[in-house]
């Protein structure tokens, strides 16, 4: 059986270890902490955080939301554990997150937002086709776009 990434719902049994996820130093200034996200999914509730799975094992958060009349949906966090990092596996949580959150929200547009020194994340997400809109948000954060053809 091929082992897939898959996203489960934050809860009693899985919560522990997703707030124990850990990102390589020096990675800290680019997102929030998985506790920071969790708050702000608790006073927001559009927002939808969920632990990342592969083969059983938790190896990251994501958090994604739509929002006001336009449905202006977001991948706003992903954190791929540093024990997980450089494994490819980034890229293969945005192809299957791309595709749940565009049917969950019926979308064919999705935004993400990041650091401009972020590098990495800069590359992956222009090889999936995220294209610059030339916007920055209120934290001075890049705006990229998806459009599904």
């Amino acid at each position: 059986m091929m082992k897939e990434v898959y996203f489960r719902d934050i809860d009693h049994t899985n919560e522990c270890t997703v707030k124990n996820i850990k990102l390589k130093p020096g990675q800290e200034r680019f997102i929030e902490t998985v506790d920071e996200c969790l708050k702000e999914a608790a006073i927001y509730h559009e927002w939808h955080p969920v632990a990342i799975y592969y083969d059983e094992k938790i190896i990251g958060f994501a958090m994604y939301g739509s929002f006001g009349p336009n449905r202006d949906t977001w991948i706003d966090r992903i954190i791929i554990d540093e024990r997980y990092q450089g494994k490819g596996f980034g890229k293969k949580v945005m192809i299957k997150l791309i595709d749940k959150v565009s049917k969950e929200y019926g979308v064919k547009v999705i935004y993400l937002s990041i650091i401009e020194e972020n590098t990495i994340a800069h590359r992956l997400y222009k090889g999936l086709g995220f294209e610059y809109t030339k916007e920055k948000d209120p934290n001075g954060e890049l705006i990229f776009k998806y459009t599904i053809l």
